[in-house]
């Protein structure tokens, strides 16, 4: 099996409302970086991805033929208190568990305005 140079095994592929929304969040809150853009029309993602770090997730906008799939993601991050402000400072970010010390690190969750869940960490 040949994977394409710089792509994973697995990746999420998320289809969500307002791909143009989704791929600025992504960018102001997560650091990501925009690797792919294909316009299926004006305002409207056919294709997108980005990058976290290594990792790659795939998005695309909502279709009559493919509804929203949100999807749940966990994160290592530098600084999870930052990060968790910049996503709860995001318009229609809501939090799912408050930032805190856990076992494997300090470690919060938020719900993004499209319906995903991302679980952000720094190792202790």
């Amino acid at each position: 099996m040949q994977i394409p140079d710089n792509y994973l095994p697995v990746m999420p592929y998320l289809i969500v409302t307002g791909g143009y929304k989704f791929l600025e969040f992504t960018k102001e809150v997560l650091g990501a970086e925009q690797r792919f853009l294909q316009p299926r029309s004006e305002g409207v993602i056919m294709h997108g991805e980005i990058s976290i770090g290594q990792a790659i997730i795939m998005f695309a906008d909502a279709t009559e033929q493919y509804a929203p799939f949100p999807g749940s993601m966990f994160l290592y991050v530098e600084n999870v208190d930052a990060v968790f402000a910049r996503a709860l400072a995001f318009e229609g970010v809501t939090e799912l568990h408050t930032v805190s010390d856990m076992s494997y690190g300090r470690s919060g969750g938020f719900r993004d305005p499209f319906g995903n869940a991302w679980w952000v960490t720094s190792p202790l």
